[in-house]
């Protein structure tokens, strides 16, 4: 199939066919495959927004440097999602290749982004990276005035299941002037990480 269909089957309802033309655009890139994807990150049709999100995200670590572009600069809030969640594909789908730098950089900043859609998706990408950045998540929960960012941080921890996050949720749960919401996802937080720890001990 040329470049010109595997996008229009981008669009299609079947979601095997969007999958098979996803893949296909990501295993043979050409010059012009980001820069066409990223064009579709204010598009209305959402089915075909989020089949080029993936789509950014199977290619991998060479989409970085545009998404994060978008992801800090873009003036429309959609993009910046979209951006955001692209990177949390990139981080899925190539778990083996250390996560970009740039990339941990671009998505630390839009933790501060005002607009919930975006701050919320940046957090669930420094989720899926995981261990190599606790340290952000911890950093920004304990900076952040924002009960909702702090939940969507409080749940990245207690999924990641690193040791680093148990202080953390201990010393929000015993401090009286946290948020009652951010303390009760904390609590469940807390007890998804120590089950996931002892999962993880288990496999060694």
């Amino acid at each position: 199939m040329s470049p010109e269909e595997l996008f229009q089957q981008l669009k299609h309802p079947n979601p095997h066919l969007r999958e098979q033309a996803m893949w296909a655009l990501a295993e043979n890139p050409d010059e012009t495959t980001i820069p066409r994807l990223m064009n579709i990150l204010d598009e209305e049709d959402t089915t075909y927004r989020r089949a080029a999100v993936k789509a950014l995200g199977a290619i991998g670590h060479d989409a970085v440097t545009p998404l994060v572009e978008a992801l800090l600069n873009s003036d429309n809030v959609t993009v910046r999602g979209s951006a955001a969640k692209a990177l949390a594909q990139v981080a899925i789908n190539h778990p083996d290749v250390p996560f970009a730098a740039e990339g941990v950089q671009g998505l630390t900043t839009a933790l501060n982004d005002p607009n919930p859609v975006v701050h919320i998706a940046a957090v669930m990408a420094l989720g899926e990276i995981g261990s190599p950045v606790v340290d952000v998540l911890i950093e920004a929960l304990q900076t952040t005035d924002n009960p909702a960012l702090a939940i969507s941080i409080v749940n990245a921890l207690g999924s990641i299941g690193d040791r680093r996050g148990v202080e953390v949720l201990q010393s929000l749960i015993q401090d009286e002037s946290t948020d009652s919401y951010v303390r009760e996802s904390a609590t469940s937080a807390l007890s998804r990480l120590e089950m996931t720890m002892k999962f993880q001990q288990g496999e060694k």
